[in-house]
């Protein structure tokens, strides 16, 4: 296959309808029911740390960041993170989860969690959550709830349920 010209910018207000067809047509409507997603009913995800994939004008990818808190540690929770099915596997995921952790990191954020895939999340250096350090609301499959530290030693100690960063709710 020929490389993409793909451009990964931050998201913006007007990205939010492209955004949720794409969500609507990779993740169906089951995906109100997960867990990640209830907690994002409550406090939107940060533009600044939330991007696109575009090749040209044609958006064929996103991902978002939600502040949340793990007891009483602030943290990011990434997700959802999705591709249009002909643009998977050609680094488009790659790309947008590089930004995404790289302007956390510079925007001073220390900690990412997420639901998700530990193969694929883990090549970008995510690790699986300790058993029982840390909660949800509603069903999870606890060995999907990975964890990365944007600074070394930041989840040392860090415990508790993950719900939504009040603090952030607008």
């Amino acid at each position: 296959m020929t490389e993409l010209s793909l451009t990964i910018l931050p998201e913006t207000p007007k990205d939010a309808q492209a955004i949720e067809r794409l969500h609507e047509r990779t993740f169906g409507p089951g995906r109100f029911v997960l867990s990640a997603y209830r907690l994002r009913e409550h406090v939107d995800h940060l533009l600044d740390v939330s991007f696109t994939a575009r090749i040209g004008t044609l958006l064929v990818g996103s991902v978002r960041q939600l502040p949340v808190t793990i007891g009483d540690t602030p943290a990011l929770m990434l997700g959802p993170l999705t591709v249009e099915p002909p643009f998977r596997s050609r680094g488009v995921g790659r790309a947008l989860l590089e930004r995404a952790i790289n302007d956390a990191r510079a925007k001073g954020h220390r900690l990412i969690v997420l639901v998700g895939d530990e193969p694929y999340y883990a090549r970008v250096g995510f690790k699986p959550v300790p058993k029982g350090r840390m909660t949800m609301p509603g069903p999870v499959d606890y060995s999907r709830l990975l964890v990365m530290e944007l600074v070394d030693g930041a989840a040392e100690g860090v415990s508790g349920p993950i719900l939504p960063d009040w603090s952030k709710a607008i």
